[in-house]
């Protein structure tokens, strides 16, 4: 092995050290147990998925997925994402009797990186699809369980942002005409640059009344009161439709009691293009990145079924970031023995474990610092068998 690569691992990968490791199992834990108590049903997918499939069907960019061959020649690719394995199952084997279906999912996925700059090439994801409902009531089902959800898990200060994909790109196409010069626009939105968003609409061959609606648009952030400063610079049906949607979808939200943590975006846009309705992202403290998003899509046409569905993922990593240092006991107790006490240390060990205490047992003749062992136990350490603190001592 080259000495170069002995302790380095590929761009963008991550060991998971015991600590985190335990941080990460206890919010995955709460989110599902929230997930479930909601009736979703939790599958698996393959990690690996074929290329002509899954990877040409995924919104993910192409330079961005993992390629593989396998012995007969076929392009693989790891998973970049979950939604499009999902529809790829929904399609295949569960929209057999056309009814509405509630899967969940916890799994890591994989984006190659050109450069790190801390961007994990593999991370966990959480999330929901509801699938084959084209309510609204569905898009306020899956945000307000991503609201509960991350309240379940600790989140304290959060705030999700709802827009919708129609509204930008019919405002755009009214006033610019073409989906080139729409999308140029789109483009400061989604890079968050509001600033190059104003000095592009000013430098346009445009009427002074077209110029004041694009720079109105990006005031439309808020709560319910929005809705009616929408309306007023939005001309045509689709664009008034998004409206009536998300003027609905407030309805719903209020109803599950969710509407201090959800405010309206209509700035919002996504990479992800195969998005055609509702759609949302979560922020929290302490994260300069989304910790989660969501939204409605039609991707399961793609595999051949005609069914809309909703839904959210959660990123792991930034999650855990925004929730910071989380407390919880995980001392281990010790008890080290010597070999002729061996079975009184087992018998012990076991009783501790029945009773849901952390027990690790260690044979004294192999450890050979003795004394760091000890002070990495501190007082949970039992001594069976030499000098030092018996069970019965407790």
């Amino acid at each position: 092995m080259s000495r170069l690569f002995m302790f380095e691992k590929p761009l963008g990968m991550r060991d998971t050290l015991p600590e985190l490791y335990e941080k990460k199992h206890r919010v995955r834990k709460f989110l599902e147990d929230a997930i479930k108590r909601w009736g979703y049903q939790f599958i698996e997918t393959p990690t690996l998925e074929y290329y002509e499939t899954v990877g040409n069907a995924s919104a993910i960019l192409d330079t961005q997925l993992f390629k593989l061959l396998d012995k007969d020649g076929h392009t693989l690719v790891l998973r970049p994402e979950m939604t499009t394995p999902i529809a790829r199952v929904a399609a295949s084997k569960l929209l057999q009797d056309d009814l509405p279906l509630r899967l969940a999912y916890a799994a890591n996925v994989f984006r190659a990186q050109q450069r790190e700059g801390g961007r994990p090439a593999e991370f966990e994801q959480i999330g929901v699809e509801c699938i084959n409902d084209e309510t609204v009531s569905s898009d306020g089902e899956v945000i307000s369980l991503l609201v509960s959800s991350l309240k379940e898990a600790g989140l304290r200060h959060f705030q999700v942002s709802i827009g919708h994909i129609s509204f930008a790109r019919e405002l755009f196409l009214q006033i610019l005409g073409t989906d080139e010069r729409a999308d140029s626009l789109r483009r400061f939105l989604y890079e968050k640059n509001y600033v190059g968003y104003r000095e592009h609409v000013n430098s346009l061959s445009l009427s002074s009344i077209d110029k004041q609606r694009l720079l109105q648009f990006l005031e439309l952030r808020g709560g319910e009161e929005v809705i009616g400063m929408a309306l007023d610079i939005i001309e045509n049906e689709q664009g008034k439709q998004a409206i009536l949607q998300l003027k609905e979808l407030w309805d719903v939200v209020n109803d599950y009691n969710v509407q201090d943590q959800v405010k309206f975006d209509f700035t919002l846009v996504s990479h992800m293009s195969y998005y055609s309705g509702i759609l949302f992202e979560v922020y929290a403290d302490k994260v300069g990145f989304p910790i989660g998003n969501g939204g409605r899509y039609s991707l399961i046409e793609k595999f051949g079924k005609k069914a809309s569905a909703t839904g959210f993922a959660v990123r792991i990593d930034r999650l855990l970031e925004s929730l910071g240092d989380m407390t919880e006991d995980n001392t281990a107790h010790c008890i080290l023995f010597s070999q002729e006490r061996r079975k009184e240390a087992f018998r012990l060990a076991e009783k501790m474990h029945e009773e849901g205490t952390r027990v690790v047992l260690q044979d004294i003749n192999g450890v050979k610092n003795l004394d760091a062992f000890t002070k990495k136990f501190a007082d949970t350490t039992y001594l069976i068998g030499k000098a030092g603190k018996e069970p019965a001592d407790e």
